[in-house]
């Protein structure tokens, strides 16, 4: 019998259809479907979506707790000590003004400590330029004041090197210098300062907030995946009139761990960041002004005498630097009574009422000063602002408005020490929270998920 064999398809007939490429798509999805209608597929399905959400679970978990666990640490060891540093900046500049002051009143033999308080105050703040600009990071307008700061501080000292050398020669022009290193420290130095406090400032209070912002997130995916566990688990009880099923009630108890971990956690994260914020950030912030206040005001006090009049105010009558003296010995007392409120314990509370009797005591002593030198007699006035002995033999050291302002200078670096311990020890104690959280949740997870699909397949075991 002869085998009839199929021609080929003559050139130019009909091209046979190519098999379509959504066929195999659609039997797999078939069989899926025809898969979910079983109570096993059914459990396969449950098994992969609760392994998967407690996975996403943990892993949220730590992607947000390790941001806000850097944020802390941002806290304590970076944003708040350049803070901390860009105040210290203003103050030695504003400590290195004064200083120059005082030392020029003394006459044409400086003392000896009055020279080494300022070349200290001028090389801590060197030093300290130095190192906000290799810490600052990306801040353009923090590089941007240490870049200014970085140009006018030579020109400042070298004004104060020709005062005092021109006042050492016994010539009235020495005045004239100085006042203009004090313009240049008013007007290009300490506004920098303050701008580059500010800033650094504003970045900590950003670093502050992302710490402890709720990680809701988390919260919302734990919330969830207890919710699919309990109900995974109520369905089994509906069909198997078990109670418990050991692997998915072993991933609920994971789950729950991980979620009120989390929740106490960031609760005493938050509660120690805020304290050091509330009790020491703030604190800080007013006391730092206080202190800047108080400095600016001595040099004021200083400069009056130095310039006997030669400078007026803006009413063309007034003695400029006493205007400017009585306006920050204003700010002094409006600070120093925020501090004291703030103030939230005995030890930190103690130094700021010195400072302020001292800083009363202070107005007293500047106000007999001025009518010294308001009378004429310079030698008298001089006495009482920088101490030492009168025509009379009488001596002000103990007495002068500048022991005063020692005594208010004094307590409120005291109180600022106090403080910044403060504000170190809860910050550190709000990072501390969060501590072991990254690892341990990516942990109970991998445990939870792991569990999960054992109670599922302890379940599919029944069916084999």
């Amino acid at each position: 019998m002869a085998t009839i064999s199929s021609a080929p398809a003559p050139a130019g007939g009909p091209a046979v259809p190519p098999p379509r490429r959504g066929a195999a798509w659609a039997e797999d999805a078939a069989r899926l479907r025809a898969a979910a209608t079983t109570e096993p597929g059914r459990l396969r399905i449950i098994g992969a979506a609760l392994a998967l959400l407690v996975v996403v679970f943990g892993a949220v978990t730590s992607w947000q707790i390790a941001d806000r666990s850097a944020a802390a640490d941002d806290v304590v060891h970076r944003s708040q000590p350049l803070s901390a540093d860009a105040a210290s900046i203003y103050r030695s500049l504003a400590d290195a003004d004064t200083t120059s002051a005082g030392g020029f009143l003394a006459g044409a033999q400086e003392p000896r400590a009055v020279r080494e308080r300022y070349e200290k105050d001028i090389a801590n703040a060197s030093r300290l330029l130095v190192q906000a600009a290799a810490t600052t990071g990306g801040s353009e307008e923090s590089r941007r004041e240490i870049a200014l700061l970085g140009e006018q501080l030579p020109r400042y000292t070298g004004l104060i090197e020709q005062a005092r050398a021109t006042n050492r020669q016994g010539l009235p022009l020495g005045g004239a210098y100085l006042r203009y290193a004090n313009e240049q420290m008013s007007t290009q130095l300490l506004p920098a300062a303050q701008r580059l406090y500010e800033a650094e400032t504003r970045r900590l209070y950003a670093d502050h907030d992302a710490a402890r912002s709720w990680p809701l997130a988390s919260l919302g995916a734990g919330v969830l995946a207890l919710a699919v566990l309990g109900w995974a688990q109520r369905r089994n009880y509906r069909r198997t009139n078990r109670v418990f099923n050991h692997g998915l009630l072993a991933a609920t108890a994971a789950s729950t761990v991980v979620l009120l971990w989390l929740s106490v956690g960031h609760t005493l994260a938050r509660s120690g960041l805020d304290e050091a914020r509330t009790h020491g950030q703030e604190s800080l912030k007013v006391l730092n002004d206080a202190r800047i206040a108080s400095l600016q005001a001595r040099a004021n006090e200083n400069l009056t005498l130095i310039s006997r009049g030669a400078v007026l105010a803006e009413d063309k009558k007034s003695d400029k630097y006493d205007v400017d003296h009585a306006r920050n010995m204003k700010v002094l007392d409006a600070r120093l009574t925020a501090a004291l409120r703030l103030a939230d314990d005995a030890e930190g509370r103690a130094p700021v009422e010195r400072a302020a009797q001292g800083a009363a005591l202070w107005a007293q002593r500047h106000s007999a000063a001025r009518a010294s030198d308001v009378k004429g007699d310079y030698e008298l006035a001089l006495a009482q602002v920088i101490g030492g002995t009168d025509k009379n033999g009488t001596s002000w050291d103990k007495t002068s408005s500048g022991s005063s302002f020692d005594t208010v200078d004094a307590s409120l670096a005291e109180a600022v020490a106090h403080e910044q311990r403060e504000f170190t020890e809860a910050a550190r104690s709000g990072r501390a929270a969060l501590g072991g959280l990254v690892t341990g949740a990516a942990a109970l997870a991998a445990v939870a998920a792991a569990a999960a699909l054992l109670g599922i397949g302890r379940r599919l075991s029944e069916y084999r």
